[in-house]
């Protein structure tokens, strides 16, 4: 009997420990897992709360020796459902100064699904992210809105189904005086580990078009740029430094060539 009793109150000291562990889980944990899988370059900065619940910037470091740079303005907040030591994944996201609404990630360890929302992306601030974009030096506005996506995890690769589509508006660069050179979209079409690209656009001087394919990580583009009817002469320096000239049909274009 005393041995039953001394082993039912180490299992009780067992559990009561691990309990205490699970449940004071530092939020650098959130942290350590998204810059794996970005590969370090988004990171989480200012981190408070617990794995459960807590909050963080998020941030870019263009290598590890430089300090993290917040990419969008407020916090991102998280709550995850303890329900995740059953395998189930319920977490919720949110920030109110630049997410349209909470983001609801509902699933298991291998599949989950996403709620429809957008993110403003400040362009100021995506220089932290290096180059090319510290020299294009960004200025506009730039959302990206999803309907809901499916998301799943076969053989470690990460699989995506679903529409994104990125909004540029009344765009401008560093490196131009024209401004804006216009407003543009770019649509994603996620079918597992490819995405094909559309990119148009709805307003100029500056007017841009093409097709692409986002494919294990590899991207590929074709498209041009060239300038509205009328504005030939005021773009001609600015499409100058894209790339070469060359004629189609009655107006000179800039080839965009990515492989």
């Amino acid at each position: 009997m005393q041995r039953k009793t001394v082993f039912g109150l180490a299992v009780v000291g067992i559990v009561s420990v691990l309990g205490t562990v699970l449940v004071f889980l530092p939020a650098s944990w959130v942290g350590v897992a998204l810059e794996r899988q970005t590969l370090g370059r988004i990171s989480l900065g200012d981190i408070q709360g617990s794995f459960w619940r807590g909050s963080a910037f998020v941030g870019a470091a263009v290598d590890h020796k430089s300090a993290v740079t917040p990419l969008f303005p407020g916090r991102f907040s998280w709550r995850i459902s303890p329900a995740i030591l059953l395998g189930q994944v319920a977490v919720e996201l949110e920030n109110k100064q630049v997410m349209s609404a909470p983001l609801q990630i509902n699933g298991n360890f291998q599949q989950w699904h996403i709620s429809p929302a957008s993110i403003s992306l400040p362009p100021e601030r995506l220089e932290g992210l290096g180059a090319p974009l510290n020299t294009i030096g960004p200025s506009g506005k730039i959302v990206l809105h999803w309907r809901q996506l499916a998301l799943s995890l076969v053989q470690g690769q990460m699989l995506i189904n679903g529409i994104m589509k990125l909004d540029l508006n009344e765009m401008a660069s560093r490196a131009s005086s024209i401004k804006p050179l216009g407003s543009y979209s770019l649509t994603l079409d996620w079918r597992g580990d490819v995405a094909n690209m559309v990119l148009n656009t709805s307003k100029g001087p500056m007017m841009l078009e093409g097709n692409g394919v986002l494919e294990q990580g590899r991207f590929r583009f074709s498209g041009k740029a060239y300038a509205e009817q009328g504005q030939e002469e005021k773009m001609a320096n600015l499409l100058n430094l894209l790339g070469r000239r060359r004629q189609e049909g009655d107006k000179q274009i800039i080839a965009l060539e990515y492989n």
